[in-house]
């Protein structure tokens, strides 16, 4: 679903791009109305953005050369739950940057106050906990694209017996089991919906074009899960449900 906030963020790359874009080109490139541009950069300029208008017949937006970004708007209670999440993913997977390069990064961009209130948070807090097995965070990111795109998903994927094979499926939710990541998926070979391990797929890449999305069979992941991916006899789930 294409939400103001979405939207605003997309009007937003195309400005940072440079140069002067009109209304008729930002509304195209966009797929709204003209008047749903003019909405979009007022909201920018309400963010703190020097977002720049001609007006006119040829009314066209720029940003203004050296515009720094505004910082986040967060409070300190929001800081001290983002911090303590990435400090979870940082315990989970030490040999991992990416948590702690995010948290950094997130740092930075805190205005004094709120900095503070991170390092006490980052200093005071220790998770215990074993550690999970890693995760390949661009192909979470690829698996949340083909969820919000409606698109299938195709990978080379090795079994728990070692077998090695070429999937393709229309993927339904990633989730966290048992220290370890999974996907959500039905897969259109096996017509059946599975669970995937993500540290067993490599070469993951979204296909062209969308589908109508795929009803889930149960009310929720977890009740498939509970339920012996929805097989009454636990020793055929246990054969076809984890793969």
């Amino acid at each position: 679903m294409d939400t103001p906030s979405n939207r605003t963020l997309r009007l937003l790359s195309l400005l940072q791009t440079g140069g002067e874009w009109s209304v008729p080109e930002l509304a195209a490139r966009l797929e709204v109305s003209a008047r749903t541009v003019r909405r979009d950069a007022q909201r920018l300029r309400d963010l703190g953005y020097d977002v720049h208008s001609r007006p006119g017949p040829g009314a066209a937006y720029r940003l203004r050369p050296g515009t720094r970004i505004p910082p986040l708007l967060l409070d300190a209670d929001e800081v001290t739950t983002i911090i303590t999440a990435l400090l979870v993913l940082e315990t989970g997977d030490p040999a991992d940057p990416a948590p702690a390069v995010a948290r950094a990064k997130l740092e930075q961009t805190l205005p004094p106050a709120l900095r503070r209130r991170a390092a006490a948070t980052a200093l005071s807090t220790q998770i215990l906990q074993p550690e999970t097995a890693a995760v390949d965070w661009a192909l979470v990111g690829t698996l949340a694209d083909a969820v919000a795109q409606g698109s299938r998903l195709t990978f080379d994927y090795t079994d728990q017996h070692g077998t090695a094979s070429a999937r393709t499926i229309e993927p339904h939710r990633h989730v966290r089991r048992t220290s370890r990541w999974y996907v959500v998926a039905f897969d259109l070979d096996r017509d059946d919906w599975r669970l995937f391990r993500l540290d067993r797929m490599r070469h993951a890449r979204i296909l062209p074009g969308t589908h109508t999305p795929r009803d889930f069979p149960f009310a929720s992941v977890e009740a498939w899960l509970t339920s012996d991916f929805g097989r009454t006899d636990a020793t055929v789930a246990g054969s076809a449900g984890v793969m």
